[in-house]
């Protein structure tokens, strides 16, 4: 039988994982239980978001060559330098994919929405150390008490180097303890390392920065081109855009051509609905889809009512991560909401944006650890599921875990803030 997991052990391993003032979210005696059908559906998600990616990229490389119109490749270059776009356009790198796959689903009543996908994710050594504690206690996390281990090993089974950004220092500890986790008796077969001091060599590379970063990286010139390199350097990966793009009637067609028809369903059920902020005029005949109004102007104008629309960031941006970059509409001011959409068009040249519908998540009641008292008391509070999927070498996609994200249900933005209860995730 599964048993509740002590506040004393819980904490005597969280520093090791990157806890700590500022970071100490709190912990649980239990996991989340998902219900049968959705984890069904969480299971076998990881390969049609592989084939997403895989079909994005194949659209973008046929804008390029002048098979489809120049605007997407044109939109999804927008402010890369021109080396990582030649670099990424060369053919050898064609459908070298990222290898760490995580949907950001937030728990609605209706099931999941897909609010983010990311290739740089955070938090694999955080899931990795709750699902061995929540594992020796008895419960089946998703993905197998082991499961990140063994996941992260095979984006590098003969080891190499984990290069980690100052940008991103704050997940350092949690990659350390996944690295020391892999070495076991072979100290330094898999390590951490500063990515701006990073020098070349034949070792297999994970990258853990953001490209918007690659100024403050010198070697990631070296990186680019190299197939053992994950994720590699094409930031054609790194976009929200495709998000809005798999929802454009333009490409309704083309998005037919390239992927499943069964996939390309479910995914435009699990992603809301979304626009590329293009501020180009439309024909004085012509509408916004399901907006119903000739321009972006007039969606500035919206009242709160019509505002239940998220505008992000796009990507290769520091504001493109840890929801930084992000507008509520209906949790801002008519006037807060105007500047916002006012900045997303004048940046459209060189930093799109893009806008989704909100989905609102579900309140739940979960248990947790009071952080001074470690007093178990009852949050009610919104869900945010990250599982992860590893693509092995062979082009299998497995997940290795899950990470679920409770935040107190007055917020509107789920991510991992420090009110957030982190746990793993099990079967109902």
């Amino acid at each position: 039988m599964a048993e509740q997991v002590p506040w004393a052990e819980l904490r005597r391993g969280a520093e090791g994982v990157g806890f700590r003032e500022g970071r100490d979210w709190l912990l649980s005696p239990e996991p989340l239980r998902l219900e049968k059908g959705l984890w069904r559906q969480m299971e076998r998600m990881g390969h049609p978001l592989r084939m997403f990616q895989q079909a994005g990229e194949q659209i973008y490389r046929r804008s390029a060559k002048g098979s489809l119109p120049g605007w997407i490749a044109e939109l999804l270059d927008a402010g890369k330098p021109t080396w990582m776009v030649e670099a990424q356009r060369a053919e050898g790198m064609r459908q070298v994919a990222p290898r760490v796959i995580r949907p950001d689903l937030l728990l609605t009543e209706e099931g999941f929405a897909v609010s983010e996908l990311d290739s740089v994710p955070g938090g694999m050594g955080i899931t990795g150390w709750l699902g061995e504690i929540y594992g020796a206690a008895g419960w089946e996390v998703a993905g197998g008490a082991q499961g990140m281990v063994e996941g992260f090993r095979s984006l590098l089974p003969e080891g190499g180097e984990i290069l980690v950004a100052e940008e991103s220092a704050d997940y350092r500890q949690e990659m350390a303890w996944l690295a020391g986790r892999l070495s076991g008796g072979e100290p330094g077969r898999w390590r951490v390392s500063a990515a701006e001091e990073y020098g070349g060599g034949a070792e297999a590379v994970y990258r853990f920065f953001e490209l918007f970063d690659w100024e403050n990286v010198p070697g990631v010139r070296e990186m680019a081109g190299r197939k053992d390199v994950t994720p590699p350097i094409k930031p054609v990966y790194e976009e929200k855009l495709w998000l809005a793009l798999l929802h454009s009637p333009a490409l309704r067609e083309v998005w037919e051509q390239e992927m499943r028809g069964s996939h390309l369903q479910r995914l435009r059920e699990l992603v809301p609905y979304g626009w590329v902020v293009d501020p180009t005029p439309l024909p004085p005949h012509a509408a916004l889809p399901r907006l119903e109004v000739g321009s972006w102007k007039q969606v500035g104008g919206f009242s709160q009512k019509q505002r239940r629309l998220v505008l992000k960031v796009s990507g290769f941006s520091e504001e493109a991560w840890g929801s930084r970059g992000v507008v509520i509409g209906h949790d801002v001011s008519g006037a807060e909401w105007a500047a916002a959409l006012e900045r997303a068009c004048g940046e459209f040249e060189g930093q799109p944006w893009v806008m989704q519908e909100f989905r609102e998540a579900m309140v739940i009641a979960h248990p947790y650890y009071d952080a001074e008292s470690g007093e178990v008391r009852t949050m009610e509070g919104r869900v945010r599921l990250c599982p992860y999927y590893f693509v092995d070498g062979a082009g299998e996609t497995t997940m290795g875990g899950c990470l679920a994200s409770i935040v107190p249900a007055d917020k509107k933005k789920i991510h991992g803030m420090r009110e957030a209860i982190l746990v793993p995730v099990v079967c109902e």
